[in-house]
C-alpha cells in the first residue's frame, strides 16, 4: 500500500469515528440534558441580575434549605405589610408568585379563597397555608410569628403608653406615614390585573358580580358591613356551584381540562410531603378547634370560672375570631360593642386603633392592644392576641391538607369558581381603598410612582412601600406641602 493510500484510509477512519460520535443517541442526549442545564443556570443569573434578584430555590429542595427560604422571605414583609389585607395579599403575591415562584396564579387564588371561606384574618391564614405547603407546619408557624411580631411588640408595649403617643388622631397620621397607604394600593391593583389575566369570560362574570356585592355593602347606609361575614362565603360557594353546574354541561361556557403543574399533580404526593400534615390530623384540628370552643364558652357562662380575667379575655377574644369572615375591618364593631365602655373608653379604643392601623401586618394585632390596656401588663396582651388569632390559625392548618386532596379531583371546577369569585373581591378593594387612601394629589402622585415601580420595573413590594413613604413624607404639609389640596371638600 502506498503512502498516498495510507493517508486516505487513515481519513476515512476518522471521518467513520466522528460519525459514530455525531449520531450516538445516548451521547446526544447528555449533550442535550447539559445544554439545558446551562439554559436554567443561565435563566436563573438572568433572574438575580434582572428584575426579580431572587435566588429561587426547587420545590423538591431539602427540608432545611426550604425553611430558611420561609425566614428570609417573610421576615422583612412582616416590616412593610402596611395597607389592610387587600394590600396583604398584593404583596405576597409579588413575592410568591410572581419573585420566587413558589405556585402559581391558580394555586394562590385557591388558597386566598379559603382564607376568605373560613373565618379569621385572611392575609394571616395566606401567610399559614403559603408557608405551609413549603416548607411544612414548622414553616407555616414560623411565618405566622414573623408576619405578626412587630405589630404585636409595639402594640404590647404601648400600655406603658410609649407607642401610641405617636398617634394621637387617626384621621391625622405623621409624615412618615403618609405614602404608605397610597403604595400598598398601587399593589392592590397590580394583583388585581394579574388575577384578571388568568380568567376567562364565565370568570371575568363571576368576578364582576362579586365586586358588585362587596363594593355594595360597604357603601350602603342601610347595610351594617358586618354582614360581609357571611354573604362572602355565601358568594364564593355560590361561584363554586355556578362553575360546578357548568362543568356538567355539554358545551360548558368555560374550559375545565387545564393540567395542574409541576409539583402539584393529583397522583404525585410532593404536596402532601412538603405540606406533612396527613387528613386524619386535619380533622384532629377541626375537633380542637369545635372543642375550645365549646368549653371556653361554657366555662365563662355556667362555671364559677368566669371570675378568671384571664379566662374572660380568651374565651371573647376566640369566640369573636370564630365567626367573623372577612378579616380585620369586619372585626372592629363587635370588638367596640364588647370592650367598650367594659374594659376601656371609647377614646383609648380609637388611640389603639390608629395605632395598629398605622404598623404592618394584620388588624387583629389590635386584640394585644385591648388585652394590654385591660390587664396593664403583658399576659394580658398575649391572652388575647392567642384567642383572637386561634380559630383562624387552627382552621387553615386542618384545611389546607383537604385542600391539597381536592384540588385536582372532582372539586377542580367548583374551585374554579369560588377563585374567581375570590378575585372579584380584590377587585372591590381597589375601589373601596383608593377612596380611603388617595385623597389629594399627593397621595396620587404616591400611588402612580409606586404603580410605576411595581409594574413596570418588577420592583419588589418592601421597596415600593418604602419608596412611597419616601415620596409621601417629601410631599407632606410638614415637609415641602405639596399637592395637599383635597379632591372632595366636605
Amino acid at each position: 500500500m502506498t503512502q498516498k493510500e495510507e493517508e486516505e484510509t487513515k481519513q476515512e477512519e476518522v471521518l467513520a469515528d466522528d460519525d459514530d460520535e455525531e449520531y450516538d443517541p445516548d451521547d446526544m442526549e447528555e449533550n442535550n440534558n447539559n445544554n439545558n442545564n446551562n439554559i436554567v443556570d443561565n435563566d436563573d443569573n438572568d433572574n438575580n441580575d434582572g428584575d426579580d434578584k431572587v435566588q429561587r430555590i426547587d420545590a423538591d429542595a431539602p427540608w432545611l434549605q426550604r425553611y430558611l427560604e420561609v425566614i428570609q422571605t417573610f421576615w422583612p414583609l412582616g416590616l412593610v405589610a402596611f395597607g389592610g389585607p387587600q394590600a396583604h395579599v398584593a404583596i405576597l403575591r409579588d413575592h410568591l408568585v410572581t419573585q420566587r415562584g413558589w405556585m402559581d396564579e391558580d394555586q394562590f387564588t385557591e388558597l386566598f379563597a379559603i382564607g376568605q371561606g373560613l373565618p379569621g384574618p385572611t392575609s394571616t391564614q395566606l401567610v399559614v397555608s403559603t408557608a405551609l405547603s413549603r416548607a411544612g407546619a414548622i414553616g407555616g408557624l414560623t411565618a405566622f410569628f414573623l408576619w405578626n411580631v412587630p405589630g404585636l411588640v409595639v402594640l404590647t408595649v404601648s400600655l406603658w403608653g410609649i407607642a401610641h403617643d405617636f398617634i394621637e388622631d387617626p384621621d391625622n397620621p405623621p409624615f412618615w406615614l403618609a405614602g404608605l397607604p397610597p403604595a400598598a394600593v398601587s399593589l392592590v391593583f397590580k394583583a388585581f390585573y394579574g388575577f384578571c389575566q388568568k380568567l376567562d369570560k364565565l370568570g371575568l362574570c363571576l368576578a364582576l358580580v362579586s365586586g358588585l356585592i362587596a363594593i355594595g355593602i360597604n357603601h350602603d347606609a342601610r347595610i351594617p358591613p358586618t354582614s360581609s361575614q357571611y354573604v362572602f362565603p355565601i358568594t364564593l360557594a355560590v361561584g363554586g356551584l355556578i362553575t360546578f353546574l357548568d362543568s356538567k354541561r355539554t358545551k360548558p361556557f368555560s374550559s375545565y381540562d387545564k393540567p395542574p403543574s409541576a409539583g402539584w399533580k393529583v397522583e404525585s404526593d410532593a404536596l402532601m410531603k412538603r405540606i406533612g400534615i396527613p387528613i386524619w390530623v386535619g380533622c384532629l384540628l377541626f375537633v380542637l378547634w369545635a372543642g375550645v370552643l365549646t368549653l371556653t364558652v361554657c366555662l365563662v357562662n355556667l362555671t364559677d370560672m368566669h371570675e378568671n380575667v384571664y379566662l374572660e379575655i380568651f374565651e371573647l377574644m376566640f369566640r369573636i375570631g370564630s365567626i367573623i369572615f372577612g378579616g380585620g375591618q369586619v372585626v372592629l364593631p363587635l370588638l367596640e360593642d364588647e370592650v367598650v365602655p367594659s374594659w376601656m373608653n371609647r377614646n383609648q379604643f380609637l388611640q389603639g386603633l390608629g395605632l395598629a392601623q398605622s404598623l404592618p401586618g394584620p388588624l387583629f394585632n389590635f386584640s394585644a392592644y385591648l388585652g394590654a390596656v385591660y390587664q396593664g401588663n403583658v399576659w394580658g396582651a398575649l391572652v388575647a392576641w392567642a384567642g383572637l388569632f386561634g380559630p383562624g390559625v387552627l382552621l387553615i392548618f386542618a384545611m389546607v391538607p383537604f385542600w391539597a386532596r381536592l384540588r385536582h379531583v372532582a372539586a377542580l371546577p367548583f374551585i374554579k369558581g369560588v377563585n374567581a369569585t375570590a378575585i372579584g373581591l380584590v377587585g372591590a378593594a381597589c375601589v373601596i381603598l383608593w377612596e380611603a387612601s388617595v385623597v389629594d394629589a399627593a397621595d396620587a402622585m404616591v400611588f402612580c410612582l409606586s404603580g410605576f415601580l411595581a409594574v413596570v420595573y418588577n420592583v419588589m413590594a418592601p421597596l415600593v412601600v418604602l419608596a412611597g413613604g419616601v415620596l409621601g413624607a417629601i410631599l407632606h404639609e410638614d415637609v415641602l406641602n405639596l399637592g395637599q389640596l383635597p379632591y372632595c371638600e366636605a
